[in-house]
């Protein structure tokens, strides 16, 4: 365990690369899953939780972390298994998603691997829009081939926190909503539920969204607009990238974008439940535009705003 926790510590220097870490745990015996190391604050046995009157079933107590009280989530329940029972080795996974802290509780934790995103695939399409992976990979270990499910966190936490995606008062420019109807934005998020909030939040506002699940499609869609010889600036207002998607990340999206002239001037928003500051120096470094934090409905109606309003004072 305190490898693993030394590890997490050191995992920066990867994005931008197409690469990432995954931190694989149990929640069975047979099953490996996994999430990104860059959501993981730290890893400790499960301490005593106090029990919480009238939460969600999947909130199994609170844990106080070094005088801080974080909620626990029984992963193995949240995603459809019966839950863990006390007789099981448990363990502490703390992740920082969409500015909130959260604690998911395994079972035992394996270790950390480096991986590309390329190396990373979508799940079948045969596992139905219901299930909570956003991913799956193939990975060798002890001279096994695993396959490791890579959970779909956001999923799992939009069915437990109610985000609300209404605007605040006085969030809409009245002159401006004009100027959406009719617009197209391109969202590239490897999560449906995340793709959902941010549909539900423009659409009605009169904003057509085209919707990819990886950067790979994205790119390719927007290349092929290009050979086509049509404009980019004429066929959508902006791209919306998730920074972690399979087949190509966000940060590399973006890179190939602005290597290409025929698309370099492209709007680009990231939008990702990693950790703001983080991000906010990624996106000085591969050139995003700006940076979104998700779930967040006021912030991401002002930057369609802040665009619209760029384009009208040229």
């Amino acid at each position: 365990m305190t490898k693993v926790l030394d590890s997490v510590d050191q995992r920066t220097q990867l994005v931008g690369e197409n690469r990432l870490e995954l931190l694989l745990f149990r929640i069975n015996a047979t099953q490996l899953f996994a999430i990104n190391v860059f959501k993981v604050k730290e890893v400790v046995k499960l301490p005593p939780l106090n029990s919480v009157p009238g939460s969600h079933p999947h909130i199994s107590g609170v844990a106080n972390i070094r005088g801080s009280s974080i909620p626990v989530i029984d992963l193995r329940g949240a995603i459809g298994f019966s839950p863990m029972s006390s007789d099981q080795e448990r363990n502490l996974i703390i992740t920082e998603y969409n500015r909130s802290i959260q604690g998911f509780m395994v079972g035992k934790v394996e270790h950390i691997v480096n991986m590309t995103w390329s190396d990373i695939l979508p799940p079948p399409k045969t596992a139905g829009k219901q299930n909570y992976l956003t991913a799956i990979c193939r990975l060798e270990i002890d001279d096994v081939i695993n396959m490791v499910s890579i959970i779909d966190v956001e999923k799992v936490l939009a069915e437990i926190i109610n985000y609300d995606i209404r605007l605040s008062e006085g969030v809409l420019d009245d002159e401006l909503a004009k100027e959406m109807v009719g617009r197209r934005i391109l969202i590239a998020d490897d999560s449906s539920t995340a793709r959902r909030q941010i549909k539900e939040t423009l659409e009605p506002l009169g904003i057509e969204i085209l919707e990819v699940s990886d950067g790979l499609q994205a790119l390719q869609l927007l290349q092929s607009w290009c050979n086509e010889g049509k404009s980019i600036y004429d066929e959508i207002l902006m791209l919306i990238t998730d920074a972690e998607m399979p087949e190509m990340d966000g940060y590399k999206l973006t890179s190939e974008i602005r290597s290409d002239n025929r698309m370099s001037a492209l709007f680009i928003a990231l939008n990702t439940s990693l950790s703001g500051s983080f991000n906010e120096a990624m996106v000085e470094k591969v050139g995003c535009d700006r940076f979104i934090s998700k779930f967040q409905p006021d912030l991401l109606v002002g930057v369609v705003q802040d665009k619209l309003r760029e384009q009208k004072e040229k």
